[in-house]
């Protein structure tokens, strides 16, 4: 706990640091973001505000993943580190993606295809990495049940491949309004924090709390009305860091029911896609993902924003008490 805590510490006042650093060269540079047309009418004024903020709550994340992590580090435990070097890569991803974006002034960078190749092969590499090294047991239990499945690995690979390449963009369609993405995650890294501890799991201790310790701080610049956008580069790095908590502590389902909001959010999009071409036309929701719907059903952003927190939270304890 002692160590969860400090983490959560460094990496709070890390990104307060860091942001207040980083905000005046993001602005200096015009990394604004570009708002999409067929996006809600009052975001356009958002149009400029600076992007890539995840840059200001990755590099404190990794300061208190090593400080706070050292002495799992000298045992030769290294699951806070696998997990810090899997969500980099994605946010590497979203990265040159946020950049592409930026150069060509448009709310597009790296094809579909381009990003999906990236995601499945970091998620191939990083789940055999966790086997290597018997993170990972091959086995599931299903929540709420004495139900355990142990798939063999060919099976469990291909469906983990695809479980984080599925979770990560999940996340990355819940950042559309201020604040809102940190919100629903800030309560999943704590969930994720304690069963770890509970597990005696120390290295996923320390990274989640970390995780917490930095969304917590990007809060003050991101939370309506933001100052700053995390961007891709923010968004993927989260997707990638809580599947790289799930697998390190071997307890990938839970992160579906802790998760909960993500996935509605992506249901949202495929369901609006679907039955838009079903109807020729004709649309499910007001707009998706499903916090536009209720955008343009009259919420303002923070209520949005609380909403969807205060529901993510309840979806950790139940996830908690399965």
């Amino acid at each position: 706990m002692t160590e969860m805590i400090l983490a959560a510490g460094v990496s709070l006042a890390g990104t307060l640091l860091f942001g207040k650093l980083l905000l005046p060269v993001l602005r200096r540079l015009k990394l604004g973001q570009k708002i999409l047309e067929i996006g809600p009418s009052w975001h356009k004024s958002k149009e400029g505000t600076p992007t890539m903020g995840g840059l200001f709550f990755m590099p404190a994340i990794t300061v208190a993943v090593i400080a706070a992590g050292w002495h799992e580090t000298e045992r030769g435990r290294y699951a806070h580190l696998f997990i810090l070097l899997f969500a980099w890569i994605y946010g590497g991803i979203g990265f040159i993606d946020d950049l592409a974006k930026v150069r060509k002034k448009r709310n597009q960078g790296l094809t579909a295809p381009q990003k999906l190749l990236l995601q499945l092969s970091a998620a191939a590499a990083f789940l055999a990495l966790l086997r290597q090294f018997e993170f990972i047991s091959g086995k599931l239990t299903v929540p709420f049940t004495e139900l355990v499945f142990e798939l063999p690995w060919p099976l469990y690979l291909t469906l983990g491949i695809l479980f984080v390449a599925g979770f990560v963009n999940a996340v990355n369609f819940t950042d559309g309004v201020d604040g809102l993405c940190a919100g629903v995650t800030l309560p999943v890294a704590a969930f994720f924090g304690l069963l770890a501890l509970s597990l005696e799991n120390m290295g996923v201790s320390v990274f989640a709390g970390a995780l917490a310790g930095g969304l917590l701080g990007f809060l003050f610049f991101n939370f309506h009305p933001a100052k700053v956008f995390m961007g891709d580069t923010g968004a993927l790095f989260l997707g990638g860091a809580l599947c790289g908590l799930a697998f390190a502590a071997d307890r990938p389902l839970p992160l579906l029911i802790a998760g909960l909001v993500y996935l509605i959010e992506i249901l949202s999009v495929v369901l609006q896609v679907a039955f838009f071409k079903l109807t020729k036309g004709k649309r499910l929701f007001r707009m998706s993902p499903i916090h536009h719907h209720f955008e343009m059903g009259g919420w303002k952003e923070r209520k949005v924003f609380a909403v969807f927190s205060l529901v993510s939270a309840g979806c950790c304890v139940i996830a908690w008490f399965g």
